[in-house]
């Protein structure tokens, strides 16, 4: 069985929901970000992390690719070849170093960096996630999901990455931003799991304020 180790209100709701979508069972360990726990397996402390066996995978993004590609007869892994490996690959990284660095820039500055050093970026975030949310519309195109027709471990990442811009009330101006932010229709396991980690990833992150 899976180790899904994170923090309530971390990137580890993506995770879960990956597991749920493939159907996999799963134990859910708390484990606070830089504790002795976390630098026990990861040496950055951060997580989420994924044991599996012997097998410690660390990032949200590495996990959900390593799961879609142990679970590859469930079809939420990469277009066959290298051109579809360079395809996510592509779709992953700017999921996790573009179209999230607004969010992340947002959050860090309201609750993680000391004090001192904490400045207002609330509305250069908000410029900056209107960008990236015009690119993520080009990118998509027609495709009614990122890698074609079929819903994979990149829309996990997007969609969970939608739920903390909703938290964070930034303007999602895109229909096509809206239809992939929206919950998936489907078996109703992975919904219950993906709501309440979104929320308490919600609250605990975003709070009540603006963008």
């Amino acid at each position: 069985m899976y180790k899904a180790i994170g923090s309530r209100g971390s990137r580890v709701s993506r995770v879960l929901w990956m597991l749920e979508e493939l159907g996999q069972p799963y134990e859910f360990v708390e484990v606070k970000l830089r504790s002795p726990e976390a630098y026990a397996l990861n040496p950055s402390g951060k997580v989420p992390i994924l044991i599996d066996g012997e097998l410690i995978v660390t990032d949200s993004a590495a996990i959900c690719v390593y799961l879609a590609d142990k679970h590859a007869d469930k079809g939420m892994g990469a277009n066959p070849g290298l051109a579809g490996r360079a395809e996510m690959d592509s779709w992953m990284h700017f999921a996790q170093s573009e179209f999230e660095a607004p969010l992340w820039n947002k959050l860090r500055h309201r609750f993680l960096l000391p004090r001192e050093v904490r400045v207002e970026v609330g509305p250069a975030a908000a410029y900056d996630f209107a960008t990236e949310l015009k690119a993520l519309d080009r990118r998509l195109g027609d495709k009614p999901f990122a890698l074609g027709d079929r819903f994979s471990a990149v829309d996990v990442l997007l969609g969970d990455m939608g739920g903390w811009a909703r938290a964070g009330r930034f303007p999602i101006e895109s229909d096509r931003g809206q239809r992939l932010f929206r919950p998936r229709a489907g078996p109703p396991g992975p919904r219950p799991c993906q709501a309440n980690a979104s929320a308490r990833k919600s609250e605990s992150i975003f709070g009540k304020h603006d963008a």
